[in-house]
């Protein structure tokens, strides 16, 4: 079914940042394209001046030099609130939204799909975890789709589109190498007729490991707040190296409960989506850090809510941290840094206390050793959900 695909033209479901990112890349590959969103106003606003008004047209402008050099979008691109003449005119739909929206827009895809003739394939560049509120379990973006639509599986297939990529790069058409996961035959197939038009912009690899790019995309969302904030702090310019050496090993330990693979972060979409998030202005997370210990008042609410009013689109560590905190508390699981971020962004304090937790999350970890001991290398052969280490209990002591 796949290879019955049309793939002359694709679907853009949300017009923030990434989503018209995207449009302007399909748009200059001569794609038709559909942006979907549900306001008819700002489509029409699409539709007339042939930017986005909303959201990523101030960035380019200043990148560019003023509004007279941001480019336009192209005459084969269309935005509608049309959610059901979309699915019924588009057998690839790109998911540009936030996880915290998705939920809500599956229970409305799924009798589409459910009615539709042929198959569809759904790509997600999503980064982000939640948490379900009983059970506490946490789930990627790849997950949560196969949940929500888990009857119908037979209507859809699904990749992951992972980093490291910005969106004004992508907008840009500036020299762009994307993680490409999922079955290999869908998989193939987008890096093929999607993506290969002009390697000088966006290029691919092939990654079988969707959970893994997937997780490690969310969770280096986390690290960047940490690193933002961080480098507002005087710490030097030598712990920034310890922050991202010991994310690391967490976010495998965490990959690993999530149903990933340990190589997913020796990947681009591992190291290299974390090293550009936690290094550079362009990243939403990193600012989000600098800006949140700049405007700190001794409330994080208040303070995360005038932090977002500087950010144009929405950071996902925020909430991906809330969940993972949830997921650890219930696992037991001993993540230093991860747990400084969730006292860091929550649970106010002074500035001093700041520094002091990444201090403390840095220079005192119980582990002692940089690799992975005989035992515990065997409770991951054979028993992968008790190889990691606890935060609490006689566990919590043994070094493995």
């Amino acid at each position: 079914m796949i290879s019955q695909l049309d793939t002359t033209r694709i679907a853009i479901i949300g017009p923030g940042r990434l989503g018209t990112a995207f449009a302007y890349k399909f748009s200059r590959d001569n794609k038709r394209v559909t942006i979907y969103y549900h306001s008819g106003e700002l489509c029409r606003a699409i539709n007339k001046e042939r930017l986005n008004p909303r959201h990523l047209t101030q960035d380019l402008a200043r990148i560019l030099g003023g509004m007279d050099n941001v480019p336009r979008l192209g005459p084969k691109v269309h935005a509608t609130n049309d959610l059901e003449r979309v699915v019924e005119d588009n057998d690839l739909i790109v998911l540009a939204l936030t996880m915290d929206k998705l939920p809500s827009f599956l229970n409305y895809l799924k009798p589409l799909l459910e009615r539709k003739p042929g198959e569809t394939c759904l790509i997600s560049p999503i980064k982000g975890l939640t948490s379900d509120e009983i059970t506490r379990e946490l789930i990627t973006p790849s997950q949560l789709i196969r949940h929500y639509l888990g009857d119908i599986r037979h209507k859809f297939d699904l990749v992951c589109i992972g980093g490291p990529f910005f969106d004004v790069d992508i907008a840009i058409g500036r020299p762009v190498c994307v993680t490409v996961a999922g079955k290999k035959q869908t998989a193939m197939m987008i890096r093929e007729e999607l993506i290969r038009f002009n390697r000088r912009e966006l290029s691919s690899y092939y990654n079988f490991d969707i959970v893994g790019v997937e997780a490690c995309g969310s969770l280096k969302n986390v690290v960047a707040n940490i690193k933002g904030m961080a480098d507002s702090l005087d710490l030097g310019d030598s712990i920034p190296g310890t922050i991202f050496a010991r994310a690391g090993v967490e976010i495998r330990s965490l990959s690993m409960l999530l149903g990933g693979s340990f190589q997913a972060f020796q990947s681009q979409a591992g190291v290299g989506d974390m090293y550009v998030t936690v290094s550079s202005m362009a990243s939403k997370n990193y600012r989000y850090g600098k800006f949140f210990f700049e405007l700190y008042n001794g409330n994080p609410i208040d303070t995360h809510l005038r932090v977002l009013e500087r950010i144009d689109g929405t950071p996902e560590g925020p909430n991906t941290i809330r969940n993972v905190h949830r997921f650890l508390e219930k696992k037991n699981m001993y993540s230093p840094l991860f747990n400084c971020a969730y006292k860091l962004f929550n649970e106010g304090g002074n500035k001093r206390d700041m520094r002091e937790m990444i201090i403390e999350a840095c220079q005192f970890d119980r582990r002692t050793k940089e690799f992975i001991g005989p035992f515990s290398r065997f409770l991951y052969r054979v028993a992968p959900n008790l190889w990691y280490r606890r935060d609490k209990g006689f566990l919590a002591k043994m070094e493995m």
